[in-house]
This record gives C-alpha cells, sequence and structure tokens, in this order.
C-alpha cells in the first residue's frame, strides 16, 4: 500500500500542502519514496503545561510544530526520523487520557490523543512504519532513548537534596539524564551526552557521579517514564533549560 502511494500524485500533493503550512522556515519534506501516512492534533506534555500541536506521520519520519493557523499555517517544526523511535503507552491519569511516550535518543515526550480509538491509530502506524524501515535496513530498535523530563508542577522541591524548594529565584532547572527537577546547587555540574548535544549538558550531581565512574545505565531515572520538556536559563556556554522547541515548552 505505501509502496503504491509513494509516487502518486496525490501523495506528492498532500506532502506540498504540509510543506507549504511551515513554509521558508520549514525543512523540504518531499523526498523520493517518502508517504504521508496521517496526521492530526495531539496534546504534547511541555514542561510548563500540556499543549496542543500538529503532527505528520511519514513512512520514515515524524514531523510536528505549532499550530499559528489550524490547516493553513504551523511554526517551529521538528522532524524525528522513526528508525530511531520507541513508543510506550501511558497509564490514563485525571485528565491527562489516552497518552503515550514518543521515546529517542535526542529527546522523549509524551503525547495525548482525543480518544482511546485515535491513541491506538497512531500507536498502531508509528509501530508499523518503524517495523517496516528497520527490516528494510537491518537495523535493531534503539535501546537508547532519553530521559522524558517530569513536569514542573509534579515538584514543589528539589527531586535529589528534597530539601530546596522553588520560587521565582530559587528556580527548577532539569538533569539532561534522568529527568527530574533539580535545584541549581544539585545541579552545577555539565558532562557530555552526545545523543542529546555536542555540548556538555547540565545533569544532577547523582548522574554526574554514576557517569563519572562508568556506570551509566545505573543513573537511569526511577521515573524514566514520567514525561514533558523544555525552557531557558543561565549558565555561560549553553542555557540551562534551554531545548530545540520553543522556549515556552
Amino acid at each position: 500500500m505505501v509502496d503504491r502511494l509513494a509516487n502518486s500524485e496525490a501523495n506528492t500533493r498532500r506532502i506540498s500542502i504540509v510543506e507549504n503550512c511551515f513554509g521558508a522556515a520549514g525543512q523540504p519534506l518531499t523526498i523520493p519514496g517518502r508517504v504521508l501516512i496521517g496526521e492530526g492534533v495531539l496534546t504534547k506534555l511541555c514542561r510548563k503545561k500540556p499543549k496542543a500541536r500538529q503532527f505528520f506521520l511519514f513512512n520514515d519520519i515524524l514531523v510536528y510544530g505549532n499550530i499559528v493557523i489550524q490547516k493553513k499555517k504551523y511554526n517551529k517544526q521538528h522532524i524525528i526520523p522513526l528508525e530511531n523511535v520507541t513508543i510506550d503507552s501511558i497509564q490514563d491519569e485525571g485528565d491527562l487520557r489516552n497518552g503515550w511516550l514518543i521515546k529517542t535518543p535526542t529527546k522523549s515526550f509524551a503525547v495525548y490523543a482525543a480518544t482511546a480509538t485515535e491513541k491506538s491509530e497512531w500507536m498502531n502506524h508509528i509501530n508499523k512504519c518503524v517495523s517496516d524501515l528497520l527490516s528494510k535496513s537491518g537495523k535493531t530498535p534503539s535501546n537508547e532513548h532519553a530521559a522524558v523530563w517530569v513536569p514542573d508542577s509534579e515538584a514543589a522541591v528539589c527531586m535529589r537534596c528534597q530539601k530546596a524548594k522553588f520560587t521565582p529565584v530559587n528556580r527548577r532547572h532539569h538533569c539532561r539524564k534522568c529527568g527530574f527537577v533539580v535545584c541549581g546547587p544539585c545541579s552545577e555540574k555539565r558532562f557530555l551526552l552526545p545523543s542529546q548535544s555536542s555540548k556538555p549538558v547540565r545533569i544532577c550531581d547523582f548522574c554526574y557521579d554514576l557517569l563519572s565512574t562508568g556506570e551509566m545505565t545505573a543513573c537511569q531515572s526511577t521515573r524514566s517514564d514520567c514525561y514533558s520538556q523544555s525552557p531557558k536559563s543561565s549558565l555561560n556556554d549553553v542555557s540551562d533549560d534551554d531545548d530545540d522547541e520553543d522556549s515556552s515548552d
């Protein structure tokens, strides 16, 4: 089915429409063999609060962006190669229902569909695309993924020292290795995580100690399957909670 659609005029036209919606700031999406499988609005659990994002599933990539004008204009385009993606279902909790984790070596986050049926369709299609890609390439599924950030709202105090209370002055920071919300004194060190950045990134003291002694796998958060994403900050070389998303995430 996908192979039949690859060179169809209808598929080419659909992809062209998506490109136009992102405008000049977006990356070209039309390449030989690429097929647009589906699209829709999903709620992405960002650092501060859940936000609606437009997602496009192709047979080789997942694209999403901010909605400026529904079905007409999007910005902040993000492209995720599907061969690096693994997904896990999330249990319903309060108003957050029908969700799953999208995990990659570079970033991981939670998204939520409007209905259980929609969630099932998204997950089935993503898994099918990933499976087909890996089958064609002969590669094995990725077993490395970035930590899912714990949302700001889930931490009134530092998740490491359990003492520092967060205030407008004592800001929240995120460890790039475990995803915990931590205070400044508990996350002053930096470490190079090549899958996430070409420069050393902020990590908590606990993860730094484990990484420094080579116990990298032990550094995985006990809450790695939580949620969230991004912001802005201080420190001179790289902004603290900088992320390749818009700073509001």
